[in-house]
């Protein structure tokens, strides 16, 4: 047999194959020896690509941090010519950067020998630089006619199981799905002059990239984006991380590194990672889950840890009264079976859809695999959440995969933990996105949760859990007219409370002035500071006892809202014929109500805020007597006395002088006060040199 030189260029004894027919040619790509360093450390990160007719056909993997290299790599090639040669190149990975040339070599195929197990080792060289030193490959090749009829037999079986590997592939069956959020950056370098960066992020899993948005002039970006990359390696690789300024007509400038081993990560969890960068300053926060694919069970419907009673016992036990002060953060546990779903949106041009579910706890995310070309597809996964907060809210959205761009919206439900009854499988009719109306499809949920009630009390009264990756909030005006509205009946029902109070100091109603009147003197003489948590209670016990009064009320409401969405459907409908001049003073009718509300909120707030800065003084000193006499009044005066006076004028003023106009005295005094717009209409402007001062007058506010 004879064996190819260094060079891999043809050997006069070795038998030649004609170049014309279809050949199958076997690579085993070995190791590397005494390969050129191309990094500061003294060692290189190398991977060896292979070309045939100027396109890529293979890449191998990349071996860190070493000169002699094992890839012991196999690939196949079909081709029907043995004219051109295949090139070898290879290259030093580079983290971020433009990956270093070491070295290339050509393999002549017309010089292989045919059937035969080809040991062949081949020199790399640097064409600019022929004398460098830059080591060799060592592989095993093996080139066979495809007109064999053994190796037809041989590459049948084989053929076959690469279509079904690459049709796995192409079905995008991953060993794995990685879900990441990049949250926020912390302490940055700065790279511009002005002491700022304008930083994002690049990230890389093997072949995969993503790169995040800009955050303009800030040390802190907030980035609060979400994205997955597949896993095509049992063990996750190594997620490769770089931050880069944005540097507008030059080249980007390079921040810093970081790097995370998927492999040290547990599946089916969020991990909330806080990386340093490397060579530089600065932290990167993410959050990380491995979800399982279609190939690797998440979880079999006959292990879960709830219907194993053993496990069920122990998880009792462990949120039982006894434990309700130990590991406060621990607050239960909730397991989600994802049965199914039917009658799904179309996504695709096929009229199916490749539809996904997605399950998110407050920052915890998982998913389940893709179930391709249904409309009504079977899951059966389970997922299992470590519960923080009772009140939590589980949000289950439904997705179409598009392997071309972002996944498509199908439906969504959002669940809150505590109204889950444990082990009831349940229908959901899938929402839309703002979960104002429903959607097409149907999704079947079992759930449970077990929790410890004490640690749930607890955690009510703390700060809720901030949700890091929610979606930006886009002008509606069909939002923003549904927002005025709410605003507008809170507001209208105190005024119509107010209006009650205030016909009985009119006495419109003799019988019912005088009871409240008679009602007032006693309760404010007997009132204590106890009575009023007492009322509260006796508020909530009238509710609880009288509950059908709270679903009538409860049923208005949801038939107000939906009497709302039909007019808004209504209105979207009448408003199609409608020009855009219509449409625009209508958003603008909106907008004015809006703006007017937000200018006397505004406008009261500033009032008291110039009041304490003396921009008037003859108000600020007349509010310092105001205080002084109610500070010497409350003093001397028991406070029950000052309410009950305050009640009895205010109940015969009417009847006093029925013509008086009612007033309140604090509205009326800080409607003097300037607003900080008034203060800057009232404010004089500098007088002209070319004018006379005479011609002007200056003007005091007060």
């Amino acid at each position: 047999m004879a064996v190819p030189s260094s060079s891999g260029a043809p050997s006069s004894s070795d038998r030649a194959l004609p170049s014309s027919g279809m050949y199958k040619l076997e690579i085993e790509l070995k190791r590397g020896n005494n390969l050129a360093v191309r990094d500061r450390g003294g060692s290189s990160d190398p991977y060896v690509k292979f070309k045939l007719a100027g396109k890529e056909v293979f890449r191998s993997k990349t071996i860190h941090k070493n000169l002699n290299p094992v890839w012991e790599e196999k690939t196949t090639l079909i081709m029907d010519c043995l004219s051109d040669p295949l090139y070898v190149k290879v290259f030093d990975y580079d983290f971020g950067l433009q990956d270093d040339f070491m070295g290339s070599a050509y393999l002549y195929l017309e010089s292989l020998e045919q059937q035969r197990t080809i040991p062949v080792t081949l020199k790399l060289e640097d064409p600019h630089h022929p004398d460098q030193d830059l080591g060799s490959l060592d592989l095993s090749v093996t080139l066979t006619p495809k007109d064999s009829p053994l190796e037809e037999r041989r590459d049948s079986t084989h053929q076959q199981s690469m279509r079904l590997s690459e049709l796995h592939r192409k079905s995008q069956l991953w060993r794995g799905i990685v879900s990441i959020a990049l949250i926020e950056g912390r302490n940055l370098i700065p790279m511009d002059p002005n002491g700022l960066s304008d930083p994002y992020v690049k990230f890389r899993l093997g072949p995969q990239k993503y790169r995040s948005k800009t955050v303009p002039k800030t040390l802190s970006p907030q980035w609060r984006e979400q994205f997955d990359l597949h896993m095509y390696e049992e063990t996750g690789g190594i997620l490769e991380i770089t931050v880069w300024d944005k540097d507008t007509g030059r080249r980007d400038d390079f921040i810093g590194r970081c790097q995370m081993d998927l492999s040290t990560l547990s599946k089916e969890r969020t991990h909330h990672r806080e990386l340093n960068l490397e060579e530089s300053r600065g932290v990167l926060v993410l959050l990380v889950t491995l979800t399982a694919s279609a190939h690797v069970s998440i979880a079999d419907l006959s292990v879960t840890p709830l219907d194993d009673p053993l496990e069920r016992r122990d998880i009792l036990k462990r949120y039982s009264a006894m434990k309700s002060f130990s590991n406060l953060k621990d607050v239960g546990i909730v397991q989600v079976k994802v049965m199914r779903a039917e009658g799904l949106m179309v996504a695709d041009v096929t009229g199916k859809s490749d539809p996904f579910c997605v399950l998110e706890l407050n920052n915890d995310r998982l998913q389940t695999h893709t179930v391709y070309k249904n409309l009504n597809p079977e899951w059966n996964k389970v997922f299992t959440f470590n519960v923080k907060d009772i009140h939590s809210v589980l949000e289950v959205t439904v997705f179409d995969e598009d392997r071309d761009r972002s996944a498509d919206f199908l439906g969504k439900v959002a669940i809150p933990l505590l109204y889950i009854r444990n082990g009831e499988r349940k229908s959901y009719t899938l929402k839309n996105k703002e979960l104002t109306g429903p959607t097409k499809g149907v999704i079947y949920l079992e759930m449970d949760v077990i929790y410890n009630s004490v640690k749930a009390a607890l955690k009510t009264v703390v700060p809720a859990e901030q949700k890091y990756i929610e979606e930006e909030p886009k002008v509606s005006k069909q939002m923003l007219q549904q927002n005025f509205n709410r605003v507008k009946r809170c507001i209208m029902v105190l005024i119509s409370y107010g209006t009650y109070i205030n016909s009985c100091f009119e006495w419109e109603s003799a019988q019912r002035s005088i009871i409240s009147f008679v009602l007032f003197v006693v309760v404010v003489w007997n009132f204590e500071l106890y009575m009023l948590p007492m009322a509260l209670l006796l508020l909530l016990v009238w509710n609880y006892v009288f509950s059908s009064s709270r679903e009538t009320c409860e049923t208005s409401m949801e038939a107000m809202f939906e009497w709302e969405a039909e007019e808004e459907d209504k209105d979207e409908k009448d408003s199609e014929p409608k020009g855009f001049m219509d449409k625009l003073y209508a958003i603008q009718d909106v907008f004015v109500s809006v703006q007017s509300a937000l200018d006397d909120v505004a406008s009261y707030g500033e009032r008291i805020k110039n009041t304490v800065n003396w921009t008037v003084p003859f108000l600020s000193w007349l509010a310092i007597a105001a205080l002084c006499s109610a500070t010497v009044l409350l003093y001397l005066i028991p406070l029950r006395y000052l309410v009950l006076a305050w009640g009895v004028n205010k109940f015969t003023k009417k009847l006093r002088d029925p013509y008086l106009i009612d007033n309140n005295e604090l509205l009326d005094f800080l409607s003097r006060v300037p607003s900080d717009v008034q203060v800057v209409q009232y404010r004089e402007l500098r007088v002209d040199p070319g004018h006379s001062p005479s011609k002007r007058r200056r003007i005091n506010p007060s």
